[in-house]
């Protein structure tokens, strides 16, 4: 197992919530960083949708060195280098083209590749993706279509996002595939343009009693 794996396998076994944010401006990363980890937040994935994105992880990963700090919507190649220059830990995205896949080829160890069937698990994991994104995961069939692949693929392991709802946490972190949860309405993105922590902490703590 790579270091990058064996460090998401032990933040997320403490704590399996992961904010997916969008910060509009670098100035709110420290911040957030230190609300994120005074909730009790190991993982956050910082989403490359806005130009203050790769600036606000290297200030994250400078601000709180032991929150595991990724990037998320990585479509090109161009978007890995760049995040991985940044300090990005791990990479997300919420598929894959043959593009991304060939800029990708010797670094799969960092890539957790958005999925959506079974033959495109299958697909990513011949690749040598050790871990997968159930995206959209309401659309893609929620919990049920995780407990269904758990039994023909009980070697994959998923950060299912997209549409998973407070109530339904305990029930998908349940599952022996999912590994962790993520979510954009733990750290919103109006909330943090807002600078209301108090309320980033107070749901990321109420989540984490969940998990």
């Amino acid at each position: 197992m790579s270091v990058n794996l064996l460090k998401l396998d032990t933040a997320a076994r403490k704590a399996p919530v992961v904010p997916v944010i969008v910060v509009d401006s670098a100035r709110q990363a420290a911040p957030l960083a230190r609300t994120l980890v005074k909730a009790g937040i190991t993982i956050a994935e910082v989403t490359l949708r806005t130009p203050a994105g790769l600036e606000a992880i290297a200030a994250m990963r400078a601000e709180a060195p032991e929150l595991l700090v990724g990037a998320g919507t990585v479509l090109t190649g161009q978007d890995a280098d760049a995040a991985l220059k940044a300090g990005a830990e791990f990479l997300v995205s919420p598929g894959m083209s043959p593009g991304l896949r060939d800029a990708l080829r010797g670094r799969e160890h960092v890539m957790i590749p958005g999925i959506a069937t079974a033959s495109e698990a299958m697909a990513r994991h011949e690749e040598g993706f050790a871990r997968l994104k159930l995206f959209p995961a309401a659309i893609a069939g929620g919990a049920p279509a995780l407990k269904a692949l758990a039994g023909p693929l009980p070697h994959l392991r998923f950060m299912p996002t997209g549409g998973i709802g407070e109530g339904e946490v305990k029930t998908y972190l349940s599952l022996p595939n999912v590994f962790a949860i993520g979510g954009s309405w733990i750290a919103s993105q109006s909330d943090i343009a807002a600078g209301n922590w108090g309320r980033i902490d107070e749901i990321a703590r109420r989540l984490l009693a969940l998990a």
